[in-house]
């Protein structure tokens, strides 16, 4: 088990389960979930919650923890042949809110989430976790480039738009379509100069009270919503 990963909590283990994209090796949990009906005929191995925190490297772990193949991450082209939005992320860097982010993409629909190699946390624990589990159901794709990945969804006919807090477009007079890129921008910074610059529009989301931002997945649940509004005809 050298090479495995380590998904801990029940959603994050219950889902990698049923969406069977990765096989997990060996299962550990407290012996009061041995008889959990989606553990049904799954070998699993009765540890101590010393032993399964130890494993989690928290106390977070709700009682399991689980050991499995490495995250199987999609090719760009693959990431651009799925229908539906796509989520681009430029430099969060909060494992939490990209795990906040992937259940609010996979609650809308979309195809997946793409971050950048480096400077960006790839599919960890913690954000199996803070997905409770959504991150197995999605593709996620790490690139070189943001701009790069950019510009060839825009080669591939797909509309890009970019969110800033100083953009001139509220975001809901934006023409959606269904499979529209929507790229979001670090936590404190905001998208960099080079990737808002390979957006097709920039739009802002109207704020009234006295809080100057929205934490990262919010704003983007409002995005991804929107579009898939704006991109169904009723």
């Amino acid at each position: 088990m050298n090479d495995d990963e380590i998904i801990y909590g029940r959603n994050p283990v219950r889902e990698a389960l049923q969406a069977g994209r990765r096989k997990i090796d060996e299962i550990w949990v407290l012996p009061q979930l041995t008889d959990t009906d989606w553990l049904t005929g799954v070998a699993v191995k009765v540890r101590t919650k010393a032993e399964i925190g130890q494993m989690a490297g928290t106390a977070d772990h709700q009682g399991i923890v689980a050991f499995t193949e490495p995250y199987p991450y999609a090719t760009e082209r693959e990431m651009l042949a799925a229908p539906g939005p796509i989520v681009c992320l430029d430099g969060a860097q909060d494992p939490r809110n990209f795990g906040a982010i992937c259940r609010v993409a996979d609650a809308a629909g979309a195809v997946g989430i793409v971050t950048a190699r480096r400077g960006s946390p790839g599919v960890t624990a913690t954000v199996c976790k803070t997905s409770a589990g959504a991150v197995e159901h999605l593709m996620v794709s790490r690139v070189n480039s943001i701009a790069g990945f950019l510009s060839e969804a825009r080669d591939a006919g797909r509309l890009v738009v970019g969110a800033d807090a100083d953009a001139p477009t509220d975001f809901r007079a934006v023409a959606w379509t269904s499979d529209v890129v929507i790229v979001m921008g670090s936590e404190g910074a905001g998208l960099r100069p080079r990737v808002a610059a390979a957006c097709a529009q920039m739009v802002h989301i109207p704020m009234r009270g006295n809080v100057a931002s929205l934490n990262l997945s919010v704003a983007c649940a409002l995005l991804l919503f929107e579009s898939i509004r704006g991109g169904i005809s009723l």
